[in-house]
């Protein structure tokens, strides 16, 4: 039901998130926690092209509804009897729009952080994105707990083998495998690129936070 990019975007969005919070509070990991924000920022922007012109279900036109259609899908949803929706539900769309959408101001933020392009305050505002974004990832968790329980089916499995239960009607013609491979290329060329061409004066000052540790 979803497509290879989809989910290759998604699972990879996740590592970077992850990887960029683990890392936001210490100077040893600071390139680590850059790389991360860059490739956060990447599959945002590949995400948002893929979303108008990638497969059926990737589209948002196919999935972003409007505030009627996202009550009514909660109401159900509260009510125990949510309605079934192939690829992303109503309140799943919210969810998404809202991940890119921070995703995109944070690594925004980050970056001009990184250029020194702001002071205190940006730091701030910076710092709050991510916990704000950290507590999105948190209800959309949930949410697909709920969802899954609800109808009876393993979503974090189907973003993972992108099969959904569905009418044959739902299905895509074909996954685009390639440009999924394309996207992991990308990603991992970019860290390798990062790190061999990393200023020596980052590496010498990681090693040497290794050390005072």
């Amino acid at each position: 039901m979803w497509d290879a990019p989809v989910r290759v975007t998604h699972w990879l969005m996740v590592a970077s998130f992850a990887a960029a919070w683990l890392t936001a509070e210490s100077e040893r990991w600071r390139l680590l926690h850059v790389s991360a924000g860059y490739t956060l920022a990447g599959l945002v922007a590949f995400r948002i092209v893929w979303g108008l012109v990638g497969t059926r279900h990737a589209r948002f036109a196919s999935f972003v509804r409007g505030p009627a259609a996202v009550l009514a899908y909660l109401r159900g949803l509260l009510g125990g009897h949510g309605t079934h929706t192939p690829g992303h539900n109503p309140a799943g769309a919210l969810a998404i729009l809202a991940l890119l959408g921070g995703s995109a101001l944070l690594t925004a933020s980050g970056w001009a952080l990184y250029n020194e392009l702001g002071g205190h305050a940006l730091e701030e505002l910076h710092e709050a994105l991510a916990n704000g974004l950290l507590a999105l990832v948190g209800v959309h968790v949930a949410a697909v707990v709920v969802s899954s329980r609800l109808h009876r089916e393993n979503l974090v499995r189907a973003m993972v083998d992108g099969r959904q239960s569905g009418a044959a009607g739902d299905a895509i013609r074909r996954p685009w495998r390639g440009v999924a491979a394309v996207v992991l290329a990308a990603v991992l060329g970019f860290w390798a690129w990062q790190w061999h061409s990393a200023p020596a004066a980052d590496i010498t000052a990681a090693h040497s936070q290794g050390d005072d540790d």
